[in-house]
């Protein structure tokens, strides 16, 4: 027998918890949650009910009818009970950085600022000097965690241009995008055109589903001395050393796009 919902007993008793749906095929874990109630069963019912939505085709959603069209059910595991809600967010965090390939959209709660990273790495960064916004600008901050493979300047521009949910109003009166990748801040840029992510205005691209309704900018690295107090010190061609974002008012949680002032 599959469980397809929780008694309120049951629920009473798990408070908030941090659940893995697997498929049955092979064994894998897809994807990570945490929630209260019967949460971990609404992926299965959105994914059935939704199939026409815009956001119907993510890769959980494909997944779970692949699943359900080979006569087979996902299982679903609590993998963490009885917890308050800030402790749910750091174990499910700590539970998406484990499995690799996850079909979750976004990054665990913190992922960003405390996510997994060598111990080279994490010296690294608490040796790096702290973001100080100047308070005469308005910034743009953009976690590229996902899209981010190369530290040079040209590559963190094309990863951090396209594309976003912005509120595009507030993104055109941003001074500066910052590139943020793991909560470090590696390069500033200035957007000189923000325009719908569609092959009208970029011809270059590749339309995908998932930048319906999504926004890129057009534009340029900020200058030297911009980039130095954003970016920190060059220390080769293009790359600049980074600097870490401590404020708890910049930081990242699961939205990638983060406006400052807020």
């Amino acid at each position: 027998m599959s469980t397809k919902s929780f008694s309120e007993t049951v629920i009473k008793s798990l408070n908030f918890y941090v659940y893995r749906l697997i498929d049955p095929r092979n064994g894998e874990t897809f994807y990570v949650g945490k929630g209260k109630g019967n949460r971990v069963f609404k992926h299965v019912e959105d994914a059935l009910k939704h199939v026409n939505d815009e956001d119907s085709t993510t890769l959980k959603f494909e997944r779970i009818r692949e699943i359900k069209r080979a006569l087979l059910d996902v299982q679903h595991v609590i993998h963490r009970h009885g917890l308050d809600e800030k402790t749910a967010f750091e174990v499910e965090g700590a539970l998406i950085d484990a499995y690799p390939g996850l079909s979750n959209q976004a990054g665990g709660h913190y992922n960003g600022a405390r996510g997994t990273r060598h111990v080279n790495e994490i010296a690294s960064l608490y040796d790096l000097p702290e973001l100080i916004p100047d308070r005469k600008h308005k910034l743009l901050l953009i976690n590229i965690n996902s899209s981010f493979d190369n530290p040079t300047l040209p590559a963190l521009y094309e990863a951090v241009r396209y594309a976003w949910r912005v509120n595009v109003q507030r993104a055109r009166q941003s001074d500066y995008v910052l590139a943020v990748v793991s909560g470090v801040v590696r390069g500033a840029f200035i957007a000189d055109e923000w325009a719908p992510a569609t092959p009208e205005f970029f011809p270059e691209r590749t339309p995908l589903e998932q930048d319906k309704g999504r926004f890129a900018f057009k534009g340029r690295p900020a200058p030297d001395n911009i980039q130095n107090h954003y970016a920190g010190e060059l220390i080769r061609d293009q790359v600049y050393r980074g600097k870490r974002i401590a404020k708890k008012e910049l930081k990242h949680v699961q939205n990638p796009v983060l406006y400052w002032p807020k």
